[in-house]
C-alpha cells in the first residue's frame, strides 16, 4: 500500500527487454534506498512495482509484464523519463494523502491546463467506466500522487496545483495530451460492492447500474 505523497522523482536509465516483457531500470539521487530490499514494492508512476535488483545505491530495477506495459502509462516511457517514485508505505507513515494500492484502474488524458494565479488548473479526460468513482472534492491518484478532484463534469474532472507539487513531480512535465495513470479511491470500489449485497455471488454481476438503484429505491 501507499499514500500518494511522492517522495522523490528519478530517471529511467534503461528499458531492457525480456521475452514480451520489459526489465525497468530507474535512477534515483533523491530517493533513500538505505531501507530498500530485494522483493520490496516501489510505485513508479503509481504503478506498483517489484524491486528485483539494486544497484550502486541510487538506482534499482523490476520486471513490468506486458499487460502492465499495455494498460499503463509504462508502455510509453523512455530512456531519460522523468517518473515519480515512492516506496510502500510502514505501520508508522504519516497518511498525508489516501490509501493507494498501487494497481492502476485506466489511462486518463490531460485535456486542458490553466494557469490560476501560482497554481495551474487541469482537466483530465478518465475512461467512461471509471466516472461513476469520481467525486467533487474526493481523493484520485494521477500517476502515483493523491489529488483532490475540484469539480467533475461526466468523465473530465479537474484539479488545482500548487506550485511545490508542481515542482516535486512529474506534473511539470505534462501537456495537453498527455497519458496519466488513474487509480480510483479504494473505499468507492468497496462500497460498489458491498451496495450489491448477496448479489455480489452471482456470475456476471459486474457494479451498480441505474436499474440495481432504481429497484432499491435510491432513484426514482
Amino acid at each position: 500500500m501507499f499514500t500518494g505523497i511522492i517522495e522523490a522523482q528519478g530517471r529511467v536509465a534503461a528499458l531492457t527487454p525480456a521475452n514480451g516483457d520489459v526489465t525497468l531500470r530507474i535512477q534515483s539521487a533523491e530517493l533513500d534506498f538505505g531501507d530498500v530490499k530485494l522483493g520490496d514494492s516501489i510505485a513508479v508512476n503509481g504503478v506498483c512495482l517489484t524491486v528485483t535488483a539494486l544497484d550502486g545505491g541510487d538506482a534499482f530495477s523490476a520486471d513490468v509484464s506486458g499487460e502492465t506495459l499495455s494498460l499503463t502509462s509504462l508502455g510509453q516511457l523512455k530512456n531519460g523519463s522523468r517518473v515519480n517514485l515512492e516506496k510502500a508505505m510502514t505501520p508508522s507513515t504519516r497518511m498525508g494523502g489516501h490509501l493507494v494500492s498501487g494497481h492502476v484502474d485506466g489511462l486518463g488524458t490531460v485535456k486542458a491546463m490553466t494557469s490560476d494565479a501560482r497554481s495551474v488548473r487541469i482537466d483530465i479526460e478518465a475512461p467512461a467506466e471509471l466516472a461513476r468513482y469520481i467525486a467533487q472534492k474526493g481523493s484520485i491518484t494521477v500517476d502515483g500522487i493523491s489529488l483532490t478532484v475540484n469539480s467533475v463534469d461526466g468523465a473530465v474532472f479537474s484539479l488545482n496545483i500548487i506550485p511545490h507539487t508542481q515542482e516535486v513531480t512529474t506534473i511539470q512535465d505534462w501537456s495537453v495530451g498527455t497519458p496519466v495513470n488513474l487509480e480510483v479511491d479504494i473505499i468507492a470500489r468497496y462500497l460498489e460492492r458491498l451496495l450489491l449485497g448477496e448479489r455480489a455471488a452471482q456470475p456476471g454481476s459486474q457494479g451498480i447500474s441505474t436499474a440495481f438503484l432504481a429497484e432499491h429505491g435510491f432513484l426514482k
